[in-house]
């Protein structure tokens, strides 16, 4: 799925909570006779509370407390994630388009996806201890050299890096003590994750058997134009 089909579904639901809600409405006032006194109304919950919709919302606006998004892939020009979870709060939807007040995404980066910053042939796994493998073919000191390094996978000024700490290119250990310097650089991954809209930023990231899992966030993130 796309992320422009993921917005537009977005607005469609919008709207057909605007439908439900006007029909509860209804429902409500046919259904229930006039106050006979009594004890006052106990005072909104605190969640109640905060779901109030602001007292600025334009007649041509509509307002979400909450909006939930569950996708199994979501699928750009450039990239792919899986088992997506986005939540977004104080959601306004109206002819200038939807702006989430907050976004909340979860989703994981699959190894080939991240593998690709480095060429093809290259390939990222999980190892022990939750860290990274990365394997690729290099070359260096005029000689081709299969490459097998394990890191530790951060989020670093908003990009998922991934970053060698020990290399191991085969051969005697003086060879790989001697060369590992050169082949850490071609080892190193930095990836922006693709396909989300913009103004989330990562903040955090562990790797999984299936990939690499991201936790994005954001305010005031525009969902659709």
């Amino acid at each position: 799925m796309e992320w422009t089909r993921v917005k537009d579904w977005l607005t469609g639901a919008a709207g057909m909570l605007l439908v439900l809600a006007v029909a509860a409405g209804v429902l409500w006032y046919a259904g229930s006779g006039p106050a006979t006194g009594g004890e006052a109304a106990p005072p909104p919950s605190t969640r109640e509370a905060e779901a109030e919709a602001p007292s600025n919302l334009r007649g041509d606006e509509l307002w979400l407390g909450d909006q939930v998004l569950d996708s199994e892939t979501v699928r750009s020009a450039g990239s792919t994630l899986r088992d997506v979870h986005a939540v977004g709060k104080d959601v306004v939807t109206g002819p200038e388009g939807t702006v989430a007040g907050r976004l909340a995404v979860d989703a994981t980066v699959p190894f080939d996806v991240v593998a690709r910053e480095l060429g093809g042939g290259t390939v990222v796994s999980a190892a022990d201890g939750g860290q990274a493998r990365v394997v690729r073919t290099v070359e260096a000191l005029g000689r081709e050299l299969r490459v097998t390094a394990t890191g530790t996978v951060h989020a670093d000024g908003g990009k998922l890096v991934v970053e060698p700490r020990s290399i191991d290119v085969g051969g005697p250990a003086f060879f790989s003590e001697g060369t590992a310097a050169v082949v850490r650089s071609l080892v190193t991954i930095e990836h922006d994750i693709e396909g989300l809209p913009e103004g989330l930023v990562l903040q955090d990231v562990a790797v999984r058997d299936d990939g690499i899992r991201a936790t994005l966030r954001g305010q005031d993130v525009r969902l659709s134009p």
